[in-house]
């Protein structure tokens, strides 16, 4: 059976450094990726990907959830910069918050696919 580490221990000081001093603060990312984890935030993302804007009750028809919850989802997304809202009468639609949302969603399927 093949060891998953290092027989030695060899740090390439060179190499580490680099990569501290280029390292970012990732814990946005981190926090973004965390509510992407969710399997349904993720549907209603990935739904966003297929439909412009949906409504609250669209959403909920989609992910069979109550009202309640449906909201509860899409107001994570909204609080975490995922999502936006827009109010027409007596209706609350929602969308993706930009280009970057959809790509991040589109990317991850395709590469779960493989």
């Amino acid at each position: 059976m093949l060891k998953e580490t290092c027989e030695i221990t060899k740090i390439n000081e060179q190499a580490v450094e680099k990569v501290k001093t280029q390292m970012p603060d990732l814990a946005h990312v981190s926090k973004l990726l965390k509510v992407l984890a969710d399997e349904t935030r993720l549907k209603i993302v990935y739904a966003l990907t297929i439909e412009e804007r949906l409504c609250v009750c669209d959403v909920a028809a989609i992910i069979d959830a109550s009202i309640a919850t449906t909201s509860h989802h899409l107001r994570n997304l909204k609080d975490n910069g995922l999502a936006k809202s827009m109010r027409e009468g007596k209706l609350m639609y929602y969308s993706l918050a930009d280009e970057h949302v959809y790509q991040i969603v589109k990317i991850a399927y395709e590469h779960s696919k493989e």
